[in-house]
């Protein structure tokens, strides 16, 4: 990973990086949010593992190019585990988990994008 594509050093920090990357068409960067076997749902598309992962934005990052900035709400942390949250501007939310890794970074290990507010 290049020094452009550090790690998030607080569980809270994931969501932030997403959207700067996300907003900077940057692939390589959001795959490397994730660890090598994360899992991301989105809808009916399930991701598993960068391949995936990388194809799941290389897909929407041809079609969408404008990600606005979520209210990253207080993670919650277990020792080398977290849930953390994510409340887009339409009201949807973004739950993770994710996994303190070795160098002390933390990577999301399942990502379960917009799950959308009862109408």
């Amino acid at each position: 990973m290049t020094d452009h594509h550090h790690g998030a050093r607080e569980p809270r920090e994931l969501a932030g990086l997403f959207n700067a990357r996300a907003n900077a068409g940057d692939v390589e960067g959001l795959v490397a949010l994730y660890e090598p076997e994360a899992v991301l749902a989105a809808g009916d598309v399930v991701a598993t593992g960068h391949t995936e992962i990388r194809r799941f934005y290389t897909d929407l990052l041809a079609r969408k190019s404008e990600f606005p900035a979520a209210e990253e709400l207080p993670a919650i942390v277990n020792g080398d585990l977290a849930l953390t949250f994510a409340r887009l501007p339409n009201g949807s939310l973004s739950v993770e988990a994710a996994r303190r890794q070795t160098d002390g970074t933390w990577r999301w290990a399942i990502d379960q994008l917009k799950i959308k507010p009862k109408a």
